[in-house]
């Protein structure tokens, strides 16, 4: 018996280590897409397709020159792959519409509603274990995140239910996207060749979006695609955020469903925010509130928690 404690907990150990690194890579992501957005004024939805494009066929490229036989999936799982790809796009537009209808701030905190969505869905669909450790946790991490965010000013709440509704709709596809991680790892899919697939899901139905999205405004199909034009530089920076960021981060979050149930994972990943307002402080010199502060420590406490409950053996059956 204790050695099935002690490999538990390293294996524990290894996923928490796994999506603080997938956690760690997000958060870059909120600091390259401001530059894109501000400094080349890059519509949101053709940033997501060349993300995702760029994402996909990187990350091919490398695993077919080191370990192609990894690339091979079973014909049985091609139509999960392409519905896993499908709620990757759908979670990318709604979070896209949901920052352009509600602005950064609460965009950022509906769009984490989805640790509540995770850890019920997951507990409905998945028998993933569910109590009052687990509830607490993401009660924390939904307060922490309104603090970070800023959320906590009633003036950040515009008066605006398609907006609030397009939110809430991102965190629950950001749940859908977690929960098909965890049956992606289930049924022994690699997690770096699922990402390559989901990816090329997402780039093509994205790809999609904005040709739509140009025939409605009377353009030319697909015109905004090429709305960086000869500027190398934003293209660089394109790149490394699709290779850096995008690749590590739902990359590493994918490994990390291997080792850990997706409403685990999903409260881990709630560090993003905190991590991103750090980061902005040091490489940009915005200024951390007192309240960003105390939303971060509500955020950790809520990972702490978690952890702790393990390491006394009571997630499991919680």
């Amino acid at each position: 018996m204790a050695a099935i404690n002690v490999k538990t907990t390293s294996r524990l150990t290894k996923g928490y280590l796994i999506c603080l690194s997938a956690t760690f890579s997000w958060a870059f992501t909120a600091i390259f897409i401001r530059y894109l957005t501000e400094r080349f004024d890059l519509p949101a939805l053709v940033l997501a397709f060349w993300r995702d494009l760029f994402a996909a066929l990187g990350l091919f490229l490398v695993i077919y020159i080191v370990k192609p036989v990894i690339l091979k999936v079973q014909a049985r799982h091609l139509k999960f792959l392409i519905l896993y790809g499908g709620a990757l796009a759908v979670f990318n537009s709604l979070w896209t519409f949901s920052v352009a209808l509600n602005g950064a701030a609460v965009a950022t905190v509906l769009a984490y509603s989805s640790a509540a969505f995770t850890a019920v869905l997951g507990w409905w669909l998945l028998k993933e274990p569910l109590g009052r450790v687990k509830l607490l946790a993401v009660v924390l991490g939904m307060i922490g995140c309104i603090f970070v965010s800023g959320a906590y000013d009633p003036s950040v709440w515009r008066l605006n239910p398609f907006g609030i509704l397009t939110g809430i709709l991102s965190g629950l596809f950001f749940a859908c996207y977690s929960l098909m991680g965890k049956v992606s790892s289930d049924r022994s899919i690699n997690p770096w060749s699922a990402m390559v697939y989901t990816f090329g899901v997402a780039a093509f139905m994205l790809l999609g979006a904005n040709v739509i999205a140009g025939l409605s405004a009377n353009a030319p199909s697909g015109a905004n695609l090429l709305w960086l034009g000869s500027q190398t530089a934003g293209w660089g920076v394109l790149l490394v955020l699709a290779l850096g960021p995008t690749v590590g981060g739902f990359g590493f979050y994918t490994l990390s469903l291997t080792y850990l149930p997706a409403s685990v994972a999903n409260l881990i990943a709630m560090l993003e925010p905190v991590l991103t307002a750090i980061m902005a402080y040091l490489l940009l010199g915005e200024r951390l509130t007192g309240m960003q502060l105390l939303g971060g420590l509500f955020i950790i406490s809520c990972v702490l928690i978690v952890r702790l409950s393990e390491n006394r053996g009571s997630l499991l059956p919680v």
